[in-house]
C-alpha cells in the first residue's frame, strides 16, 4: 500500500504548488475531493481521516477547524497556515533549523510548515544566537522582499493587470510571522520587520543587516561564516539533499548583486555573508513558493513518511561551501 496524501485546500496557490510537486510521484497516492464537496465538512473529515498525511492549505481559522475534524490518531497533519506555528504540541517544519529538528519532524503527527519570511530569518540568525556569537537581547531588524504570488489571488491579479509596483507593507509591526521569527531564532524580542512585495511573481530575499561593532563579541565576517558553515555543514542530510546552501566567503565578496528569482522552481535556500568586519549583510535567497512554502511542505511530507527527503524536489544543492553550480530547468 502506498501512503496516501490529502491536500485540503488544493485550489489555492500553495495547494496547487504542492499538488504539482506530488502528482507525478509513484511512491504516494493523492486523495482528491469531489470539487462540489470542497466546502463540505463531512466529506473533508472522511478524507482527512483516511489520509496518512493531510496537508492543510487553508486560512488560519479554517486550518484550526480542519484539525478538529480529524479523529484518526494516525493521520499526520502538515499545516501550511500560520495557525499552529508557535503552538505547543506542534513541531516546526524547518528540518535544517537545528541538529535535532529533522528527527523531531519525522516522528511528529502535527507539523507546522514555516512562514516564508521566517524561514530565511531563522536560517541566518538561529545558529549565530545559539553558539553565542550574536546576543539574545539586541535590536535586530529584518528587511525582505517577496514575489507577489505570496499575497493570494487579489494581489496576484492586481500585479498581473499592471496595477501595482514594488511596495512596502506590514507597516504596523503586527505581521503574523513575527512570533515564529522571535521564537525559533531564540531572540528576546521580535525584530523590526520591513517586508515588501516586488513586481515579480516568485522569489524572495530576506536580509539581516548589522553593524558588527555594536555587538558585544564584535564577531568578524569569518567568525560568522564559520559558525554558519559548522551549523549547516554538520546539519546536512546524509542522503545528499542539502537544501540550505551557504556560499563561500570569496563568492559573497565577488558578487555584485543577488537576484531574488535565482532559486525559483527549486527547494534551495542560498545564504550569503557580505560586507566587512564592521558592517555585515546576512542574506537568504529562495523561492517563496519553494523552500518558503510548498517545497518545504513536500520536504516535511517526505520526512513524515520516511521517504527520501528530496523526493519530488528535483533540484539538489551542492555540499555547503562548494561554489554553486548552475541549475537549469
Amino acid at each position: 500500500m502506498k501512503p496516501t496524501v490529502f491536500i485540503d485546500g488544493e485550489a489555492g496557490t500553495t495547494g496547487l504548488q504542492i499538488y504539482d510537486r506530488l502528482i507525478a510521484r509513484e511512491d504516494i497516492e493523492l486523495l482528491s475531493i469531489d470539487p462540489e464537496k470542497r466546502k463540505d465538512p463531512n466529506a473533508r473529515a472522511e478524507l482527512l481521516d483516511q489520509a496518512d498525511v493531510a496537508i492543510l492549505c487553508l486560512p488560519d481559522d479554517a486550518a484550526r477547524d480542519a484539525v478538529r475534524l480529524v479523529s484518526n490518531p494516525d493521520t499526520v497533519i502538515i499545516d501550511a497556515s500560520s495557525a499552529h506555528r508557535t503552538v505547543d504540541g506542534w513541531t516546526y517544519g524547518f528540518p535544517e533549523m537545528s541538529p535535532e529538528q529533522r528527527k523531531s519532524i519525522s516522528k511528529s503527527k502535527r507539523i507546522s510548515n514555516p512562514g516564508c519570511y521566517p524561514t530565511g530569518f531563522i536560517a541566518l540568525l538561529r545558529p549565530l544566537v545559539e553558539v553565542g556569537l550574536f546576543p539574545e537581547y539586541y535590536p535586530y531588524a529584518v528587511s525582505a522582499v517577496s514575489g507577489y504570488s505570496g499575497g493570494g489571488k487579489s494581489l496576484i491579479e492586481e500585479f498581473e493587470t499592471g496595477g501595482a509596483g514594488h511596495r512596502a507593507y506590514g507597516l504596523g509591526q503586527a505581521h503574523k510571522h513575527l512570533p515564529e521569527m522571535q521564537a525559533y531564532s531564540r531572540i528576546a524580542n521580535p525584530p523590526v520587520f520591513t517586508p515588501a512585495v516586488g513586481n515579480f511573481a516568485q522569489g524572495m530575499i530576506v536580509e539581516v543587516a548589522l553593524p558588527l561593532w555594536s555587538l558585544p563579541k564584535k564577531p568578524t565576517l569569518v567568525d560568522i561564516w564559520s559558525a554558519l558553515f559548522t551549523w549547516y555543514g554538520s546539519n546536512s542530510d546524509p542522503s545528499g539533499d542539502v537544501f540550505v546552501q551557504l556560499h563561500p566567503l570569496e563568492v559573497s565578496e565577488d558578487i555584485t548583486k543577488i537576484d531574488a528569482e535565482g532559486r525559483n522552481g527549486t527547494n534551495i535556500m542560498d545564504l550569503f555573508v557580505c560586507g566587512t568586519d564592521e558592517q555585515v549583510r546576512l542574506i537568504a535567497r529562495y523561492d517563496n513558493l519553494g523552500k518558503g512554502a510548498s517545497g518545504a511542505a513536500v520536504q516535511n511530507l517526505n520526512l513524515a513518511l520516511g521517504l527520501d527527503e528530496g523526493a519530488g524536489l528535483d533540484a539538489r544543492a551542492e555540499r555547503p561551501g562548494l561554489p554553486p553550480g548552475h541549475h537549469h530547468h
